[in-house]
């Protein structure tokens, strides 16, 4: 398994809960049915503030380049973060992601649930970019540009790790398994934050 085919076979098993995770009710349920560029600033950091964490973590329970992975990738978050709404909680996380990556143990699991954790984030901020470019912010839509670009290039990294310590079919299998599991959560959190809000999930708009 190569990383290219680790995320096709994500995007070919799970592509229509990442198109509606990709969608406008996506950021309404960010944003808790506030469509300001304040509240996406504000639903954005807080995922990232529990991203960092997970990370962090996982930078000191690992070990060599998968440490320095998770290291850099917890700057990354922290900084957005703090660059998007530098008074969002920290304990008041989305539950995008962060919630699925918990229980991951091993490398295989932590990189498979990185990089879905970051394709999921990057789907959804191609549709923060077109909200603000709706609104007419062209500064908010050339920064979430770029922080997507970032995010895929995370994505990128992991998934290219991943492959590396995918030993034989046995990891492989794993590491499917753990992708879909984030994704699936992901999309548990769109549907139940939809239809807590009286919005019906299914029909993207």
């Amino acid at each position: 398994m190569d990383a290219d085919t680790f995320l096709d076979e994500l995007r070919d098993a799970r592509g229509t809960e990442l198109s509606r995770l990709s969608s406008s009710k996506a950021v309404y349920a960010l944003t808790g049915g506030e469509m300001t560029g304040d509240a996406v600033r504000a639903g954005t950091a807080r995922e990232l503030h529990a991203l960092t964490s997970v990370f962090d973590d996982w930078a000191e329970t690992s070990e060599d380049d998968v440490a320095d992975l998770f290291a850099d990738a917890a700057v990354f978050a922290a900084t957005s973060a703090g660059d998007f709404d530098t008074e969002a909680a920290s304990d008041a996380a989305t539950g995008i992601t962060a919630d699925a990556l918990a229980g991951g143990e091993t490398d295989v699991e932590r990189l498979a649930g990185a990089a879905a954790a970051l394709l999921v984030l990057e789907e959804l901020t191609g549709q923060l970019v077109g909200f603000f470019v709706g609104d007419a912010d062209r500064t908010s839509a050339d920064e979430f540009r770029q922080f997507r670009s970032e995010l895929g290039e995370y994505r990128d990294d992991a998934a290219d790790l991943l492959a590396e310590h995918c030993a034989d079919d046995a990891d492989r299998e794993i590491a499917s398994e753990v992708g879909t599991d984030v994704i699936d959560a992901a999309y548990d959190w769109y549907v139940e934050t939809l239809e807590g809000m009286g919005v019906e999930p299914k029909n993207v708009c």
